[in-house]
Formats: C-alpha cells, sequence, structure tokens
C-alpha cells in the first residue's frame, strides 16, 4: 500500500527554492527534509513544461562549449600519453 503525505506548499517551494537556486544536490535536499528525491524530480518535471529562455539557453550552450574543449583538451593529453609509451 503507498503511504502519502502532503507536503506543505512553502516547504515545496523551500526545497526547490534550494535545489534550483542555492545548487543543493537533490539527495542532499532530500535527505534533508526526510522524503524521498524522486518525490523531487517529480517537483521539478513538473514545473519542466515551459520552454528555456534565451539568457538560460544561452548560458547551457556556453558550458557546452566549454565542456566539449575540456573533452577536446583531455583526449589530446591521452592520445600524446599513448604515443609516448
Amino acid at each position: 500500500m503507498k503511504r502519502t503525505h502532503r507536503i506543505a506548499p512553502e516547504v515545496r517551494e523551500q526545497i526547490l527554492k534550494r535545489v534550483k537556486e542555492e545548487g543543493v544536490s537533490v539527495e542532499a535536499a532530500a535527505k534533508d527534509a526526510g522524503i524521498h528525491n524522486t518525490t523531487i524530480y517529480g517537483w521539478l518535471g513538473k514545473g519542466a513544461t515551459a520552454a528555456p529562455s534565451w539568457s538560460e539557453y544561452a548560458k547551457v550552450k556556453r558550458e557546452n562549449k566549454a565542456l566539449l574543449e575540456l573533452v577536446g583538451e583531455v583526449t589530446l593529453k591521452f592520445s600524446e600519453s599513448q604515443k609516448k609509451n
């Protein structure tokens, strides 16, 4: 039998704020609140219906570029180390 407990909207908003704005991991926020992390993931999924703003899109694009550059550098260093052996 599934147990359900109502979480006050204020508490829910506090938890989501910690995850979204403060960068707290979902697992840590769930542990602190005494709830399962899938509950928070469900809340996050329900709030993801709108398209991202241009600033969010630009931020993700910059982060993606930085990650691709980092992967390229690591790949190059790995390749060079393999040639030396």
